[in-house]
């Protein structure tokens, strides 16, 4: 196939593409769970469920040359919006069947493997339908519209979603409208990025020096000065909250009687769907702009406090099982706000690792494999949370993730980082 030079303005794509790469994320690893809580499933049935949803990411690395292989990039993000589409709409109709756990698991499965396959696809069409002038511009764009996409797909979706329960009374037809609504939406992006996603690229017919530089690149990776401790660092800087992250919002809509603050679906959506996310974003972009100005080393330890610390908001929120709306979402903009000044910390650390190393080549495929393990360390942690959570009771299970935090200090003790990483020159200055 030749090479087609076809171009059009970024406004018309990149917004609406990273729009849609945020969407199924959200399903899989946000709403599948209340969406479960809600319609009557267990929490250690949920935490375990919807935990291995997380593995498509965690092996994402292994199978993103394939994307770089066959086809082209622009082909695969078309093709796997259609799937997502089709799987979302697969989730609406099988939902109110007998047998819904196994038919939605089923598409929810499919979905995050099309997702993470969709995230490949994405990111690589970002460089190579931008020049670099273009790539600087629109960095912070993409960010800013995966971010509504959060609010969209996590916040509003569960507001829909709780006023449909208030209004049918029926809590899976409930759900199988709003998940019908969700498939109609990514359906039309669909759509809309078939049309208006430029041609770019030509279509890739040598496979063996692409799988050949992968599997170099792959040993060159786990032969790096301090890998061990680099890897046990991304295993468990976010242990504690991996914890958390899977029993919060299950703990926000159990019943008072089993000791959670029995929220409705739609309060759930504003608190921890909208307040919780800007709060969320609002962290991550003051640490961003902390660490520009001293450096990850001088910022890692009050980023340390940051992500572990606010913690201790759940603990009191299972004590005192407050009602009042405004003080729970209060509460989890602080807790979500300190996730995201700390999570600043991590993925620095993870570019920092990348640059370490002889082959400044293979930064971009090492990073990739830095975030299968930034996945496994979501995915193993939550698997046990459910069970923790229902052996423990809330009030204990939170205090278990208070202990945890140790974990986050001991890792941030034993890793060595530069400490001129992430500090400006003066000629970076000026």
């Amino acid at each position: 196939m030749n090479n087609s030079t076809s171009k059009s303005n970024p406004w018309a794509w990149v917004p609406s593409l990273y729009f849609a790469e945020g969407i199924p994320y959200l399903m899989v690893m946000a709403i599948a769970a209340i969406m479960y809580k809600k319609l009557g499933l267990d929490n250690d049935e949920i935490a375990l469920y919807t935990s291995w949803l997380y593995l498509p990411w965690v092996i994402k690395p292994l199978w993103s040359p394939i994307v770089d292989i066959f086809r082209t990039k622009r082909w695969w993000i078309v093709v796997m919006e259609f799937v997502i589409g089709v799987t979302i709409a697969g989730v609406a109709l099988t939902i109110r069947a007998p047998q819904f756990v196994q038919y939605t698991i089923a598409f929810f499965w499919i979905m995050a493997f099309s997702s993470a396959t969709h995230d490949i696809a994405a990111d690589g069409f970002y460089m190579i339908g931008l020049d670099t002038n273009q790539q600087s511009l629109f960095v912070g764009i993409r960010s800013t519209f995966y971010r509504i996409s959060m609010i969209a797909g996590q916040g509003l979706t569960l507001i829909l979603a709780g006023s449909l329960e208030s209004s049918l009374s029926d809590e899976p037809l409930a759900w199988h409208y709003t998940m019908g609504v969700v498939a109609a939406v990514f359906i039309l992006l669909f759509i809309y990025h078939a049309l208006a996603l430029p041609r770019v690229e030509r279509t890739q017919t040598d496979s063996a020096p692409a799988a050949s530089q992968f599997l170099v690149t792959f040993k060159e990776f786990f032969m790096k000065p301090g890998v061990w401790i680099a890897i046990i660092f991304m295993l468990l800087y976010r242990f504690p909250e991996a914890l958390l992250t899977k029993i919060a919002p299950l703990f926000l809509i159990d019943k008072v009687e089993a000791g959670g603050l029995q929220l409705s679906t739609e309060a759930v959506g504003i608190a921890q769907g909208t307040v919780g996310v800007i709060g969320l974003t609002l962290g991550g972009i003051l640490g961003g702009i902390a660490a520009s100005r001293g450096g990850l080393k001088r910022w890692l330890w009050p980023m340390v406090w940051a992500i572990t610390l606010p913690d201790i908001i759940y603990v009191l929120l299972s004590l005192l099982l407050p009602t009042n709306i405004i003080i729970i979402s209060t509460a989890i903009f602080i807790e979500q706000f300190g996730y995201g000044f700390g999570f600043t910390a991590y993925m620095l650390f993870m570019l920092y690792f990348c640059q370490q190393g002889d082959n400044p080549r293979a930064q971009t495929s090492h990073y990739a494999i830095c975030t299968g393990f930034m996945a496994l360390s979501m995915m193993l942690p939550g698997m046990f949370a459910g069970y923790l959570q229902k052996w423990l009771g809330y009030p204990a299970f939170f205090i278990l993730v208070i202990i945890c935090c140790l974990l986050t200090v001991l890792v941030a003790r034993i890793v060595k980082i530069d400490p001129s990483f992430g500090v400006k020159t003066k000629k970076q200055n000026n």
